[in-house]
């Protein structure tokens, strides 16, 4: 029996008992964080979408003419 005390080789465990963890996923950067890293990419995109459309509509009613389109 080995000494091991490894996140994947864990003393006593036996084979197959846990999850064989990925490099990313034992510094906690696992698949849930690409969804949190897209659902926040989203939101910033929807708010940026709406400053410019806010943007937009002031500039037309201040008339300068000034809105991009």
């Amino acid at each position: 029996m080995t000494d091991s005390k490894n996140i994947n080789n864990p003393v006593g465990q036996g084979g197959g008992q846990r999850k064989r963890q990925s490099r990313a996923e034992r510094q906690n950067n696992g698949p849930h964080r690409n969804l949190d890293r897209q659902s926040a990419a989203d939101k910033k995109a929807e708010l940026v979408r709406k400053m410019r459309e806010k943007a937009a509509a002031a500039a037309d009613q201040a008339g300068d003419g000034t809105a991009q389109n």
